[in-house]
């Protein structure tokens, strides 16, 4: 993991596509501003591992996932 310091106003450079910028710093808080391409997303932390865990949910599916989908539609259920 890297670590940097910035102070409000500063920013840091991913990618070179990705921009972040450090806009306050109020008590424990940090409100940053994120510029990228409209075709990147961008996600808070826990809204990424949610999305992760449901995608992988979605995936195994019900009775198989999609080879048991297969066999549900020829009727072999």
């Amino acid at each position: 993991m890297l670590i940097l310091t910035r102070k409000s106003g500063q920013t840091i450079v991913i990618g070179g596509g990705i921009q972040v910028k450090v806009l306050e710093i109020r008590g424990k808080q940090v409100r940053l501003g994120i510029d990228a391409a409209a075709d990147v997303s961008v996600y808070r932390g826990e809204l990424f591992e949610t999305i992760q865990a449901e995608n992988r949910r979605a995936a195994s599916g019900p009775k198989g996932g999609l080879t048991g989908l297969a066999g549900r539609v020829r009727g072999e259920e």
